[in-house]
């Protein structure tokens, strides 16, 4: 199967693995497991950031990061299109009692710094005290350009704010704007960073920012049942993938590309964007389910679902396991699933 449904399916390659079985492992919770050590020394030298700590998901991490910047009651500025705000379960509402104070996201992934400003809450026991702008970069695969990070971020501390980055897929940002870590991630306080994405690790991402607060972040890391043992052997991974897996993500960008254009050649198929590693099509009016069940009877793995207005549509997302070779048959089974 080539499976296009994330690049949350890359599985660890041989050398990986073997790193993993390899790793000195001791227990976390007590802090004496080196290889997390390292890991987390990696992360902060490689963001100019004070400290990091290893957590099992960018779930947890936006969650922790939220969770140190504010208190119970507090509010947080995000877009209304955000990872951090649809789709991690309202935890910052539910478990941390924060307040999301949503903005409109323009077309490259960002709010528009004048909504942020707008919505800073003043100093008055009517509202939730606005503490911390939370960004994305990338969104739906969109590399916010350096320049308008800063923006957003000049705006949040123009009004005493902390910034946060949803940084999951924040290598390929880096890698398409042809910058290192440190300089993408350097107008934000904490940076969440995510492992097992287009880096191709099992399990895993990285919050990293100054030290007192990640000494928060690892207290609540415990509260919320991250706290783990020998978790060295996924560190590991994580080591293997900042060390190996980031210069490479370019190829799943250019794959990206390729895989828009033949699929642009296909009648009913219209391409909506290719951004970095993902591309996002159209289908027409056909049934999304019978589509998504052709395919995979080709033998490609992808997720067509129905927008609103009766459309069906696709996010295609190139990563490790896809290679240059598998386009061309990617396009073939979309052909032939339409045709049937």
């Amino acid at each position: 199967m080539i499976d296009l449904r994330s690049d949350t399916v890359t599985r660890p390659t041989a050398a990986m693995k073997q790193a993993m079985v390899d790793a000195p492992l001791g227990d976390d919770v007590f802090g004496d497991d080196p290889t997390v050590q390292r890991l987390e020394a990696m992360v902060a030298e490689r963001l100019n950031k004070e400290a990091a700590v290893f957590v099992t998901s960018g779930t947890q991490s936006n969650l922790l990061a939220l969770m140190s910047h504010c208190g119970r009651g507090d509010g947080y500025i995000v877009g209304n299109q955000a990872h951090c705000y649809g789709w991690e379960g309202g935890g910052a509402a539910v478990l941390g009692s924060i307040q999301p104070q949503v903005v409109p996201m323009l077309a490259d992934g960002l709010p528009d710094p004048t909504a942020i400003a707008a919505a800073v809450k003043p100093e008055d026991p009517h509202f939730a005290r606005t503490k911390v702008v939370c960004l994305e970069n990338t969104k739906d695969g969109i590399v916010q350009s350096i320049a308008r990070m800063e923006e957003a971020t000049d705006t949040a501390r123009a009004h005493g704010l902390a910034t946060h980055l949803d940084g999951a897929r924040m290598w390929n940002a880096a890698v398409a704007l042809g910058v290192d870590g440190a300089t993408l991630t350097a107008p934000f306080d904490t940076v969440s960073l995510c492992l097992s994405k287009g880096l191709g690790t099992p399990m895993g991402s990285v919050l990293s920012g100054p030290a007192a607060l990640i000494g928060e972040a690892r207290k609540y890391r415990k509260m919320l049942g991250g706290g783990l043992r020998q978790v060295g052997m996924v560190a590991a991974a994580g080591i293997y993938a900042l060390d190996h897996h980031v210069d490479r993500l370019a190829d799943d960008h250019a794959n990206a590309a390729a895989l828009a254009e033949a699929l642009s050649a296909i009648d009913g198929i219209e391409i909506r964007a290719q951004n970095t590693n993902m591309v996002f099509c159209s289908a027409g009016q056909v049934d999304p389910a019978a589509l998504t069940e052709a395919m995979e009877a080709a033998g490609v793995l992808a997720l067509w679902y129905s927008t609103p207005d009766g459309t069906t549509e696709t996010r295609l997302v190139t990563h490790f396991d896809v290679s240059t070779g598998d386009l061309g048959l990617v396009a073939n089974a979309v052909e032939q699933a339409l045709a049937s």
